[in-house]
């Protein structure tokens, strides 16, 4: 395995940001980490977790998705997609990184969402394992391996080295491209040092977290129980546990008129809020008890009924930090297992 002294990371991250548009965690002033664009002096934060997932790079908050010039009775649509630079994602944790995975099975099926694949196609995602989970980490729960987060690149620090790892031919090129930054490493220590990564995750509060009474089949099990209407009473529907997860897919498209012509957008939309899904025809999820379940099942029941058993969640544990009601999956979860 290759490896570069962590005093040099900034000459690594020079090198790949001069091959690469590349985007890293930084440090904001409130403390907290979100992904910038690399720039000359960009440090690459030390947090654990970005404020908004990685996800937004993919299937970003705001989108155009074309644009339609009327003159008359006649109408010109406006196809407005252009092919998307390659760029790098830098610092991906693995819970994020599963995540791509998840809206995968979403917008790569039939029929492909094209803005989508395009952002997917042209990015290099490079992870860097976890060493200090925090106490609202649970992806164990969906047999995610912080010390090994998977991407096209894998980043480990230890012993005052960032090791570096090529898993897919995109990571491999990428690699090569700074390949004379870096130096074979002993792995040893670094196996040990995933080995006692493992050992704290294990004596955190959520370590032992199971989802074994959860999955496709437990419908009739939670949909009617009475538990929903006592979870949900203090729920606000600000949508913030929707607009920090990684998992979440959920969209609306609207139309505005510029006076010269129509653009349509795609934006975020979440299932916490009153217009989501409404119709014609009316509101199919009139009170805030079936928007809440309806969060939650998805998540727990519904994704997984789809997806040969995949949760539609990864415990990155944002909701759990986020919530300003401290409501979130993890007290769904225990509620809904109590008999």
């Amino acid at each position: 395995m290759l490896r570069i002294k962590l005093d040099r990371i900034d000459e690594l991250l020079a090198a790949i940001a001069k091959a690469q548009t590349l985007y890293l965690p930084v440090d904001r002033s409130d403390g907290q980490a979100e992904f910038r664009k690399w720039t000359e002096g960009a440090r690459l934060s030390n947090a654990l977790n970005t404020v908004r997932s990685a996800k937004d790079f993919f299937f970003p908050q705001t989108e155009k998705l074309m644009e339609f010039k009327t003159e008359g009775k006649k109408i010109e649509v406006v196809d407005t997609r252009e092919d998307c630079e390659d760029f790098v994602i830098f610092g991906v944790r693995a819970c994020d990184a599963r995540s791509f995975e998840i809206l995968d099975k979403v917008y790569l099926v039939d029929p492909v969402d094209t803005f989508y694949k395009n952002r997917r196609d042209h990015a290099t995602v490079v992870t860097m394992a976890c060493d200090r989970p925090a106490e609202t980490c649970f992806c164990h729960a969906y047999g995610i391996d912080m010390t090994e987060p998977g991407g096209d690149v894998t980043c480990y620090k230890q012993g005052g080295y960032l090791y570096v790892n090529a898993n897919t031919d995109k990571g491999t090129r990428l690699v090569e491209t700074v390949a004379s930054l870096l130096e074979d490493g002993d792995t040893a220590e670094l196996e040990k040092a995933k080995a006692q990564t493992k050992e704290i995750y294990a004596q955190l509060p959520l370590a032992k977290l199971s989802m074994d009474n959860f999955g496709g089949d437990k419908m009739d099990e939670y949909f009617n129980s009475p538990k929903w209407k006592e979870l949900s009473e203090a729920c606000l529907g600000c949508g913030t546990c929707t607009f920090i997860c990684p998992t979440c897919q959920c969209f609306d498209i609207q139309d505005f008129n510029t006076g010269h012509g129509i653009k349509r957008y795609r934006c975020w939309d979440s299932c916490m809020y009153s217009e989501f899904t409404k119709t014609a025809g009316g509101q199919p999820r009139p009170s805030q008890l079936e928007r809440f379940r309806q969060r939650f099942m998805h998540k727990l029941v519904y994704f997984p009924a789809n997806n040969e058993g995949e949760f539609g969640c990864v415990g990155c544990g944002r909701c759990l930090v986020k919530c300003p009601i401290s409501m979130n999956i993890v007290k769904v979860m225990k509620a809904l297992e109590e008999k």
